[in-house]
């Protein structure tokens, strides 16, 4: 048996494929059953199997209607956050959300892309953070290895490929400093969220 580039597998080499397919074909299913609890307009028995799954939610925080998960084992998402509607959260490598973050509807926040100069394309995971008090706009992507500031705001359709300061108000392709927050003394709680989303 040989391995996509044409080398041949030891035997030791081929039951760990077949072990990793397994836990793959396994991963993919669970993730697709999420995707399907996604659709249930219900906060408390979403948050029940997304917890089940593995991903760590803070007190008072949701995850609205039909996010989409890349293994959720990694995520943890602070108190009183809210994720919006059809969010992409990628767990391939740690993705931490803090408390208090407000994130808009369609972000998608990766952890995990190809590295286009490597021979075989091969994966490059670096983990994402977001810390207190951040607040995304809707349409942001946010790539592998970004931390964002304290207080940080990203303007809608924002591309962020570096770390963003804290109380740094970004926005762009790529996301580029355009302001900063003023009030450096955040202490709100977002509230309670919408009941059927």
């Amino acid at each position: 048996m040989k391995d996509k580039n044409g080398n041949n597998l030891s035997i030791k080499e081929i039951f760990v494929k077949i072990i990793n397919r397994i836990n793959n074909i396994i991963l993919e299913f669970e993730v697709f059953l999420l995707h399907l609890v996604g659709c249930i307009p219900s906060h408390c028995f979403r948050r029940l199997f997304y917890k089940a799954a593995g991903i760590k939610i803070g007190k008072g925080a949701v995850i609205h209607m039909k996010a989409r998960f890349y293994d959720p084992r990694n995520i943890t998402i602070g108190e009183d956050t809210i994720i919006g509607e059809g969010v992409v959260l990628d767990g391939r490598d740690k993705l931490i959300i803090g408390n208090h973050v407000d994130i808009a509807t369609e972000v998608m926040i990766y952890n995990s892309q190809h590295d286009i100069e490597h021979d075989f394309f091969a994966a490059l995971q670096k983990p994402v953070t977001i810390e207190d008090y951040v607040f995304i706009g809707p349409r942001v992507i946010i790539l592998p290895g970004v931390t964002i500031g304290r207080g940080a705001i990203v303007g809608a359709g924002a591309v962020v490929t570096k770390d963003v300061p804290p109380y740094a108000i970004v926005g762009g392709i790529p996301a580029k400093i355009i302001g900063e927050r003023k009030n450096k003394n955040l202490h709100y709680k977002l509230g309670r969220a919408r009941l059927f989303r």
